[in-house]
């Protein structure tokens, strides 16, 4: 798998954008997509919500299981993916691209985030 270098990972398998004038795009990677098989549904939080590192804000359904979406950062919910709620398969067929999931205005980044090699690494085997 191909993580791309200038995102951040969480252990639990969501990626981070750089954050732009303090908002962060966040997503799932394409072993947690791949783990999940065919997603077929997503519950995405509102916007205007507000979200906590590590703390459930969502889930997406899959063919094999029902997955819980944990926050990567604390922050407000400034933007959802209509796209991914029209279309949950782009979770699948590009979910470093249109897949994305959230845009999140940060309030605090976690220390805790993994770089693409350290995320591979955490994944091998």
């Amino acid at each position: 798998m191909n993580n791309p270098q200038q995102l951040r990972y969480s252990k639990e398998h969501e990626w981070l954008s750089p954050a732009e004038d303090g908002v962060a795009t966040v997503g799932i990677t394409e072993f947690a997509a791949n783990a999940l098989g065919d997603v077929v549904y997503a519950d995405l939080p509102a916007v205007g919500t507000t979200v906590t590192a590590g703390e459930t804000c969502g889930e997406l359904e899959s063919t094999k299981s029902v997955s819980d979406l944990y926050s990567p950062v604390s922050g407000e919910i400034t933007e959802t993916n209509q796209d991914v709620v029209d279309d949950p398969s782009l979770v699948n067929s590009a979910p470093f691209e249109g897949g994305w999931l959230f845009r999140v205005r940060l309030s605090e980044e976690p220390a805790d985030l993994l770089s693409a090699d350290e995320y591979t690494a955490q994944n091998a085997g």
